[in-house]
């Protein structure tokens, strides 16, 4: 079985396709070349673009100098009304110091402190898995978010506020954000950028919502009653150059990049994730069988993570085939020259994670699920070349290892008490992230009851 993936142009495409396709889904806009080119040029009315797939110029933009490609301004215009100035759209000495003060939160043995409360979301998140045949996309993102309100400000997604957010993120979602003239058309500062009415109240709902939690949390410090989670340590951790910390509105935004980011990057993550292991009962039975042997529910413990070899594999599998962010933009800060070509200051670089993790140049059967592939040489070369699920360099995500514990623990609990079946094949589409066109349908049935784990 190959995994669905969208179909693709063929032949040139010019602005007006560009347009037409940009609402529905980008990926399906884009020509089936890019799947072997290392590098290809579009001009398309006011767009100059630049998709590379070379890794050697990945690398470049990414890890080398990454100061010399900043992140577009036109990838921040449909996101600005919901993520202000947060870390994924600043550049520069902001994005610098904002970094600074984040990166701690995430560092060193933090993980382990907040594991106890990974394990409860994942573990709610199997519970509450309905049987039947059902869309995974809705339990994924409720799990998700479970996940990050409970390591950010250990509230649970059932708590009023939490569920608020996580309703109207699914609002904002739904009103496509990104599809903004902003995005398409180089336009000067003071020209107006139309977002949708919808976007609007949607994000200005959400923002105000984190407001209350951020103002709450900063009264629990000044009273030092506050819990020793992500939050407390991140509005907590002054700037180690100028000794400031975030300030109120700052927080709003690092708060709500933390949720789009966190939570809808790891939604789309497990959902597809899971898809996969519902279309390869092998692979399936085998990651059960791992979670029944090494998963002990009664006596939870971070160690279980170094233990779940195959659920780790199948998760990082999923990320190359549906990665949650299939392109990144960056720009060009000044005149260029890339395999031969003239590259002018203020053209889009894009780095694509869909065409780089599926390149037939690169890949062994690259649109083939196979999460064995990892132990293989050409896995391993390309895993260090061409995987960027998180990105790289200096800007990648602050929650990878975040990720990769959430991911394999949650795949491992479900499998661990549930049969997953394939039904129709979802229509991969990119919105904010990688989602199923009409969501992604899987029948569930209980597994039979396990025997007394050895862990």
């Amino acid at each position: 079985m190959i995994p669905p993936k969208p179909a693709t142009a063929e032949g040139r495409t010019g602005f007006l396709h560009y347009l037409r396709h940009f609402r529905r889904d980008l990926l399906s806009a884009l020509p089936a070349r890019l799947y072997r080119a290392w590098m290809a040029e579009f001009r398309a009315g006011p767009i100059h673009s630049f998709v590379c797939n070379d890794p050697e110029l990945v690398s470049l933009v990414l890890r080398a100098r990454p100061d010399d490609f900043p992140k577009s301004n036109r990838l921040r215009e449909g996101l600005a009304p919901l993520l202000g100035r947060s870390v994924f759209v600043t550049n520069g000495e902001e994005w610098r110091r904002q970094r600074r003060i984040i990166d701690p939160a995430f560092e060193g043995g933090r993980l382990r402190e907040i594991f106890p409360q990974i394990w409860e979301a994942s573990r709610t998140a199997a519970l509450r898995l309905p049987e039947g045949e059902i869309d995974l996309e809705p339990e994924t993102s409720h799990a998700a978010a479970d996940v990050i309100f409970r390591t950010l400000f250990s509230i649970p997604i059932e708590d009023q506020t939490a569920a608020q957010v996580f309703s109207a993120f699914r609002a904002h979602q739904d009103a496509q954000p990104i599809v903004n003239i902003g995005a398409l058309l180089p336009l000067p500062g003071w020209f107006p950028r139309f977002h949708s009415r919808r976007t609007r109240e949607t994000a200005a709902h959400i923002r105000g919502l984190i407001a209350q939690l951020v103002a709450d949390r900063a009264e629990a410090i000044a009273a030092g009653t506050a819990p020793d989670d992500l939050a407390t340590k991140i509005m907590t951790t002054p700037d180690p150059l100028t000794g400031e910390i975030f300030t109120p509105p700052e927080m709003v935004d690092q708060v709500a990049i933390f949720f789009l980011a966190g939570h809808e990057t790891s939604a789309s993550s497990l959902a597809w994730a899971l898809w996969l292991l519902a279309a390869n009962p092998d692979w399936q039975d085998r990651v059960a069988a791992e979670a029944r042997a090494e998963i002990d529910p009664e006596h939870p413990d971070f160690s279980v993570v170094s233990h779940l070899k195959l659920s780790r594999a199948v998760f990082r599998e999923a990320l190359r085939l549906y990665p949650p962010v299939p392109m990144m933009v960056r720009e060009s800060a000044c005149p260029e020259h890339f395999r031969d070509r003239d590259v002018p200051k203020g053209a889009q670089i894009v780095i694509s994670p869909w065409h780089l993790h599926r390149h037939e140049r690169l890949w062994d059967d690259p649109d083939s699920f196979d999460p064995a592939r990892w132990e293989t040489e050409n896995g391993k070369s390309c895993a260090r070349s061409a995987y960027i699920p998180f990105s790289a360099g200096s800007r990648v995500c602050p929650g990878a290892g975040f990720a990769m514990v959430e991911g394999p623990l949650m795949l491992s609990l479900i499998l661990r008490d549930h049969r997953l079946e394939a039904v129709a094949p979802p229509v991969p589409v990119a919105r904010l992230t990688v989602r199923g066109q009409d969501g992604v349908r899987v029948r569930i049935s209980p597994r039979d009851p396990p025997a007394t784990c050895r862990r």
